[in-house]
């Protein structure tokens, strides 16, 4: 019968020189390493799951917000093109010739504005909203009936991205007369 603590002769040259010693310890102290170890099997999986959860987190955020650098471009775009229809006088569009420009370049912002939104672009919401510094940026104080802090108006608009600010509103709040 084969004694399992005691390494075969032909063993023996194949352990390294404290192997004698580590055979003979105490079951107390191979308890408390096989312990040990599995502590740091356990701590070494959970790090390793913490770690596939955070890439997985990340490679999510990077596909979902892949497009913001062009989406910020397309900003600019949007901005011009209502810029553009603000700019036709009233009695101007009146007239034929210009009434079908400002239909194509209307039916062209509410194109963009729909490929942007279906891919998660959203316009921020301001008329009579309370000023959001995450949100929205205040260039001008104005005096008016409103309650302080109220957005009175909107010199350019804001978006979002999913959740995130893609680009703050720019606004006048209201304040005390």
């Amino acid at each position: 019968m084969i004694d399992d603590d005691k390494p075969t002769p032909e063993a023996e040259d194949l352990l390294p020189e404290d192997a004698p010693a580590e055979a003979d310890k105490r079951p107390d102290d191979r308890d408390a390493e096989i312990a040990e170890l599995k502590d740091r099997v356990l701590r070494a999986a959970a790090e390793t799951e913490n770690v596939r959860r955070r890439l997985e987190r990340e490679k999510q955020d990077a596909t979902a917000y892949a497009v913001t650098a062009f989406a910020r471009d397309l900003l600019g775009v949007v901005d011009n093109l209502r810029r553009a229809l603000d700019a036709i006088p009233a009695e101007a569009r009146e007239q034929e010739a210009v009434k079908t420009i400002v239909t194509g370049v209307e039916m062209t912002e509410r194109e963009l504005l729909n490929a942007l939104q279906r891919h998660g672009v959203t316009r921020i919401e301001t008329a009579g909203q309370k000023l959001d510094p995450n949100r929205h940026q205040a260039m001008v104080e104005i005096e008016h009936d409103a309650e302080p802090g109220t957005i009175v108006h909107e010199m350019q608009a804001g978006y979002l991205l999913k959740e995130r600010l893609l680009r703050p509103a720019l606004v006048g709040v209201a304040k005390a007369k």
